[in-house]
């Protein structure tokens, strides 16, 4: 049986695996409340940019990996129209279950984004928000959604990332290392919220990321920094 690290930062493989989806799990009930707040409700406008990038047609089919509590749903649905599909996959329940509540989604499944439950080439686009940083083989997971995706299909991702300017970079350091633990110890959540700054920290950069993409086979690569460089988003496509 895998031990749950009391560090989930620190954990790698099959642990870190076991280790972030109990934090998740026990975040779940507050998670929306905390994510809107962090944000300042941002996340929401920077999902649509994500979508964006997609370019969905009406009778698309889409797929959100690591889909937590399903805010992916509605501006995706916006997109494939009722004549497309929706789905969301997370292997965290107590997440799925949250996402069961939101408008726009077809249907939720427990999976682990390093072995989805997909037919190879089945849906048009593919979409992680926040997600990638968690699971232990990045490379496993890019190359899992290039196998689901159809030929000419697209992936986006949002996730956390190091400002480059240094002076931002020093505030939010600041920011992620003393204050957001402080705040998620008000809400009994100081694990979850220390794992967000440390986890932010040891994440992949945007190169590092955008290359682990093209090794999966995805081309068109491309990254942009949102919210002074604190949020960076990666798209690509399958040739």
């Amino acid at each position: 049986m895998t031990t749950v690290s009391a560090s989930p930062w620190n954990a790698q493989g099959e642990q870190k695996r076991a280790a972030v989806r109990a934090m998740f799990a026990e975040i779940a009930n507050r998670y929306d409340f905390m994510n809107g707040l962090m944000s300042l409700s941002l996340h929401r406008r920077w999902r649509r940019a994500a979508v964006a990038e997609l370019r969905l047609a009406p009778g698309s089919v889409a797929l959100d990996v690591c889909c937590g509590t399903g805010d992916f749903f509605a501006p995706l649905r916006e997109k494939v129209d009722a004549s497309g599909r929706v789905f969301g996959l997370d292997f965290c329940l107590p997440m799925l279950e949250r996402a069961t509540a939101k408008p726009g989604g077809d249907g939720l499944g427990l999976a682990d984004a390093c072995r989805l439950p997909i037919r190879a080439g089945s849906v048009d686009a593919v979409t992680v928000g926040w997600g990638i940083r968690n699971v232990p083989d990045v490379d496993g997971a890019h190359r899992e959604i290039v196998r689901v995706l159809r030929k000419g299909g697209r992936f986006v991702s949002v996730d956390m990332a190091l400002p480059r300017n240094r002076v931002v970079r020093a505030l939010s350091r600041f920011v992620g290392q003393t204050l957001l633990p402080r705040l998620g110890a008000l809400f009994g959540m100081r694990t979850a919220y220390t794992y967000l700054p440390e986890s932010t920290e040891r994440f992949a950069s945007r190169e590092a990321l955008a290359e682990s993409m093209r090794r999966a086979g995805l081309v068109d690569v491309h990254f942009r920094d949102l919210f002074f460089g604190n949020i960076c988003l990666h798209a690509g496509s399958k040739p």
